[in-house]
């Protein structure tokens, strides 16, 4: 086949043929320059030439994703795999996925248009976030060949959860140009800004609002002011005060002021058109609400529909007050001969150690990490993991960054908790316990 005219990939091959030693030049100088060496084979000979240099990497093309005695050999070199999905459908990329992930511990899968130039209108860079969501203990990337000057598609990319990127890059001369997919030295240097600012404009996925923003914004809030004299002691009402701009420093705002419930007794006496300085913590009330809005919030995140036919209950063994700390929250959905419940462990909080006589429980920890003692023996819980707790044995678990888990039991008995802190186990069961209907 060295003399096919009909496939222009014979031809090119050949031209660009190179020696195992002239192979070897070249990964010699990657390591010099303290970079990670990556190879593409298209055979298993290549295959060996990679073990032979000890390359760190290995690159699966596109064309090869669906070649599996090639496949096999790679898997079998125990190497980090980095795969190209271009052409493949999504059962083709599952079995990919599977096999390799059931073989390797490190796994990258990139979404690629094999078209070159890829035209913009057929990249569905969407597939990197169905991809992400679908393999999320593997790294997903992008591999591209749209147009070299074209830096907006790197951007999205990156958006869109991408983590490892490829191009062509080559260097012109007097006699060969770069063919309408290859990035220039000048070009891969302007993409790679590209990716680390769109990093940059990523950010955080925590929303923390920052000081100099809060500064800002204040400048632009309304302050609270007497209508008439209030006096001290006096409860604060709304026909009392009134709201203007600009609002002064430590001054109540009229956001503070309205909220829900919110209570106002005056401090000191204030004149007519004076600002009002009044200070009021959340009460329980607000507390709970908080509470609730953010497992709303988790469970959202995480996709779990808990349906229409459910009980909320917070578990606050040492009061509302210290739920942060010690707690957790509890759906209940169903509670027959067997039960089913999801529980949510914020991050930092503690459930205390208990016992049950007459139900057994299996927890399966369905987000999150968990820390659990069973009989003092602890365990660290991973997404996925399933934990037994039979009957009488004493139990405890804890999460620094939060936790979703379902339990699966026995009927659940109100009688039938033993904590081995007095404090918990000598309360009636409702005092450390708030039930709500609904979400």
């Amino acid at each position: 086949q060295r003399h096919n005219k009909e496939n222009k990939h014979v031809t090119r091959f050949l031209s660009t043929r190179i020696s195992n030693n002239e192979f070897k030049i070249l990964v010699e100088a990657i390591r010099e320059e303290g970079m990670m060496t990556v190879c593409t084979p298209f055979d298993e000979d290549s295959v060996d030439l990679i073990q032979e240099h000890g390359i760190e990497v290995i690159k699966i093309a596109s064309s090869c994703a669906d070649d599996w005695p090639l496949i096999q050999k790679i898997a079998a070199t125990g190497k980090p795999v980095i795969a190209s999905t271009g052409g493949l459908v999504l059962h083709e990329i599952d079995n990919l996925y599977s096999y390799l992930s059931h073989r390797l511990e490190q796994v990258a899968i990139l979404h690629c248009l094999s078209i070159y130039p890829a035209p913009e209108e057929k990249l569905n860079l969407s597939i990197i976030r169905a991809l992400a969501e679908r393999y999320p203990d593997v790294v997903i990337g992008y591999s591209g060949h749209e147009e070299p000057d074209n830096t907006d598609i790197i951007k999205a990319a990156v958006a869109l959860g991408a983590r490892i990127f490829e191009r062509h890059v080559g260097i012109g001369t007097g006699e060969i140009m770069l063919n309408s997919y290859s990035l220039s030295p000048e070009q891969t240097g302007k993409w790679v800004k590209a990716a680390i600012s769109a990093r940059t404009v990523m950010g955080s996925d925590v929303k923390v609002p920052d000081a100099e923003e809060r500064k800002s914004l204040a400048l632009l809030k309304r302050g609270v002011f007497a209508r008439h004299a209030i006096h001290k002691g006096q409860t604060i009402k709304h026909e009392d005060v009134y709201f203007a701009f600009p609002v002064l420093e430590d001054q109540l705002t009229s956001g503070e002021f309205g909220r829900v419930r919110a209570r106002y007794t005056a401090s000191r006496s204030y004149k007519a058109d004076e600002p009002l300085f009044e200070q009021w913590g959340l009460d329980t009330y607000h507390k709970i609400r908080q509470i609730i809005h953010k497992a709303k919030g988790i469970l959202e995140e995480n996709k779990i529909v808990i349906g229409n036919s459910y009980e909320i209950e917070l578990s606050h063994h040492y009061g509302i007050e210290q739920f942060d700390k010690f707690g957790c929250l509890l759906i209940n959905i169903v509670n027959r001969e067997y039960c089913k419940k999801i529980i949510i462990v914020f991050p930092g909080q503690h459930h205390p150690e208990q016992k049950h006589m007459k139900k057994e429980e299996t927890f399966h920890l369905l987000q999150g990490e968990l820390v659990i003692y069973i009989n003092g023996i602890e365990r660290v819980m991973k997404k996925g993991d399933i934990q037994i707790i039979e009957r009488g044995v004493l139990h405890s678990f804890h999460t620094v960054s939060g936790a979703v888990l379902e339990e699966i039991s026995t009927s659940h008995l109100v009688d039938d908790s033993f904590y081995t802190d007095p404090l918990i186990s000598e309360q009636d069961p409702m005092q450390r316990k708030t039930l709500i209907e609904r979400f």
